[in-house]
């Protein structure tokens, strides 16, 4: 998001971050999310840069009173008070707001390091396993289908936190499931004001050498590191780190890729 759009998702962001959040709250959010991507009408009147502030946020209490929470509804007021460069920018942010209800309701059960780990499993399970990936990701199923089928892979197996935000990554609007995953898992460290190194090695690591690689990447990059280690048999040795854009390669196969330039070149 650009601009104006930016500085009105802080200001929602703020609201929910003084909110004491219910487990609903993530759902209902999405939910508003999905009903502007629907009608179109609706999202441009609750946007229109011609319609004065209150008079949006008496389209709010007049469309919503009753039907959603206190508490989402004060949120969404909130949201549509600001200013958004683009109509469809306010669905994007409450679906972004959605996802960190969902964390930050994790986050006071104690629940939030499980909803990390279950996630990066999940997410490693549906890329290792095509058929399930090509099922998730069929338009020709229907979403209820598709979320049925993960909701049965994860039943009593992950915290309902997981379970939603993997059913909602199954719905995506617009983004591929893994993508999906992988923004879920950001903002869980976000709330950690943690960034995700993705680790490939060889073999898996020790707890200990986790710790040690975690404690060191903390200190270059000056923020705690939640580390998602991949055994990947294409690496040769040593490591090689993601964090964001940054790439960190220290396996053997760059190492010879690079000795191999030098003579080259």
């Amino acid at each position: 998001m650009r601009g104006a759009s930016n500085e009105s998702l802080a200001k929602a962001q703020e609201a929910l971050a003084s909110a004491a959040v219910t487990e609903g709250l993530g759902a209902e959010l999405f939910s508003v999310a999905r009903l502007l991507d629907s009608t179109g009408a609706l999202r441009r009147a609750l946007t229109d840069p011609a319609r004065s502030r209150d008079q949006r946020t008496a389209l709010v209490q007049q469309l919503f009173g009753g039907k959603i929470s206190a508490q989402a509804q004060e949120i969404l007021t909130i949201a549509v008070a600001g200013r958004w460069v683009s109509g469809r920018d306010l669905g994007n942010a409450l679906d972004q707001l959605s996802v960190e209800a969902e964390v930050a309701f994790a986050d006071s059960g104690r629940k939030l390091d499980d909803v990390e780990d279950e996630l990066f499993r999940l997410d490693r399970i549906v890329a290792a396993e095509r058929g399930l990936s090509d099922k998730l990701s069929d338009r020709n199923i229907p979403v209820a289908a598709r979320q049925e089928l993960l909701a049965g892979l994860l039943r009593g197996k992950a915290d309902p936190v997981t379970v939603r935000l993997a059913e909602r990554a199954v719905d995506g609007r617009g983004r591929s499931f893994a993508g999906s995953l992988r923004s879920y898992q950001v903002a869980a460290a976000a709330r950690r004001n943690a960034s995700i190194a993705t680790v490939r090695v060889a073999t898996a690591l020790s707890e200990a050498e986790r710790t040690r690689l975690a404690t060191a990447l903390g200190r270059q990059y000056g923020r705690d590191i939640q580390l998602n280690v991949i055994v990947d048999p294409n690496v040769i040795g040593g490591v090689r780190v993601d964090i964001g854009d940054e790439v960190i390669d220290a396996t053997i196969a760059a190492r010879l890729d690079e000795a191999q330039r030098r003579i080259a070149g």
